[in-house]
């Protein structure tokens, strides 16, 4: 890292490993068939390499002390935690459903409260469930998590889908707008399939093909018109929209089918959070332009390699302002409620 932050730096985009989740699925029905289509849609070579990378960083998933270290040589003093999305178990029924996600509320509370002057944490909804999700954001809200950990759609076990337009997700929406919740919108497989099945494409294209079409999705269906208060952040910098909006916008002017939402498409981007995980100077600066410096927070996907060391340092090189460095780095993450609960002394546990 080169140099000292002038101001607590906040991570908002790093991931946990919960044990408690994978005892709790751990030889259920419908485990083993969705493990077989992510093998599918991600190929075996990919599968592979990811396995291996996981297995090397599996204690930096799961130890506070490497964690930290990790943190402190990135000049991070906080981060806010949200369970890896392999995690999301969204082919589970109702029941199981419903125990994953008080599972993970737990243990990411547990962590949280292991070291509270350096860590915010997320939770999980069964979003498969949509009767289910509302009452799920309550019960992680209620053990002091910041709010909640969602993919960009789920695909239910009956084979149906979830899309984040789906009026049955209404009661979600509207108990997060009121309750200021953080939804923190994380894709986890992509729905073009196998298609994506070689080069890691099914994360290197999918995850940005996915968060555009979920923010599509809240935009176009005129959730965010019903509910101006949520507080969405988007991963990977919201992925392929906020710079292509211009698209969008043009099909709200000529086509009635894509007139639900209230206003203009790239209007909603300052409705928006999103995180800088997009990887060069040149695409921080350009999402900057498009949403504006008090909607970017810094992210860096800890610990998995798609994710960057050294989210600071790659904050510099976009050589932006001075104030829009400390709102990316700090002030938007105190907006959200998530800065640092004590001062900057690193050796207070």
């Amino acid at each position: 890292m080169s140099g000292e932050p002038s101001a607590p730096v906040v991570d908002v985009h790093a991931h946990v490993l919960l044990t408690e989740v994978e005892d709790e699925v751990s030889g259920a029905p419908g485990l083993r068939a969705q493990l077989e289509l992510d093998l599918l849609r991600q190929g075996a070579e990919s599968s592979a390499v990811s396995g291996r990378m996981v297995a090397e960083r599996m204690h930096r998933l799961t130890d506070l002390d490497a964690r930290r270290r990790d943190m402190d040589a990135a000049g991070v003093h906080a981060q806010l935690l949200s369970p890896s999305p392999s995690q999301y178990h969204y082919w589970a029924e109702p029941g199981p459903a419903w125990t994953v996600a008080l599972a993970a509320n737990r243990g990411v509370a547990a962590t949280v409260a292991a070291d509270p002057a350096r860590f915010h944490g997320l939770g999980l909804v069964p979003l498969q469930h949509p009767e289910l999700a509302a009452a799920a954001l309550d019960d992680a809200l209620d053990r002091g998590l910041a709010g909640v950990e969602i993919s960009s759609h789920a695909p239910r076990p009956d084979g149906g889908t979830v899309e984040l337009s789906d009026p049955r997700l209404e009661p979600f929406w509207q108990r997060a707008a009121r309750r200021g919740a953080v939804i923190f919108l994380h894709p986890f497989g992509c729905t073009l399939g196998a298609r994506l099945d070689r080069f890691n494409l099914a994360n290197t294209v999918g995850q940005p093909v996915e968060n555009a079409v979920a923010l599509s999705h809240l935009i176009f269906s005129g959730v965010l018109d019903r509910h101006p208060e949520l507080r969405v952040l988007a991963a990977h910098g919201g992925g392929y929209l906020p710079t292509y909006l211009g698209r969008s916008d043009h099909a709200w002017q000529v086509r009635p089918d894509a007139r639900e939402c209230a206003h203009p498409p790239s209007s909603y981007l300052r409705g928006l959070w999103f995180d800088s995980l997009v990887h060069t100077p040149e695409a921080l600066r350009a999402l900057v332009a498009a949403v504006g410096s008090d909607r970017v927070l810094l992210g860096s996907d800890h610990p998995f390699d798609m994710g960057v060391t050294d989210p600071v340092d790659r904050l510099a090189a976009a050589e932006l302002s001075a104030a829009d460095q400390h709102a990316i780095s700090t002030g938007n993450a105190e907006l959200l409620g998530l800065a640092p609960r004590v001062g900057r002394d690193r050796n207070k546990q």
